[in-house]
């Protein structure tokens, strides 16, 4: 399994519009090969950490479709509808690949 995470420094002040725009997203990557989740998380203490943005796919090769797709830049197009300073700044994406997981059948076993 491949995971993205992306660190997104919101103002608090901007955070339920941040949210909206999630929950009425696009959902074009829920019908890409591979795609596994997506994950918004809200975080504890708004004012000093980001919202956590994670997608979970089956290999690294079926994100970088993803990225790929004309479907990401439609996707993504809608994503610039909040202003400059509603981020406290740069967003920070990194990517994992799963060494175990506890909730695989065989991870229990």
């Amino acid at each position: 399994m491949f995971i993205t995470l992306n660190r997104i420094e919101v103002s608090e002040d901007f955070a339920n519009h941040f949210e909206e725009n999630f929950r009425g997203r696009a959902r074009l990557v829920d019908r890409m090969p591979g795609f596994i989740r997506n994950l918004v998380l809200r975080p504890a203490n708004p004012a000093e950490e980001p919202y956590i943005v994670m997608t979970f796919w089956e290999s690294e090769a079926h994100f970088q479709n993803w990225v790929n797709s004309p479907e990401f830049k439609e996707g993504h197009a809608r994503s610039g509808t909040l202003p400059r300073e509603a981020f406290r700044g740069p967003s920070r994406l990194e990517s994992f690949s799963v060494v175990t997981d506890s909730a695989l059948k065989e991870e229990r076993a």
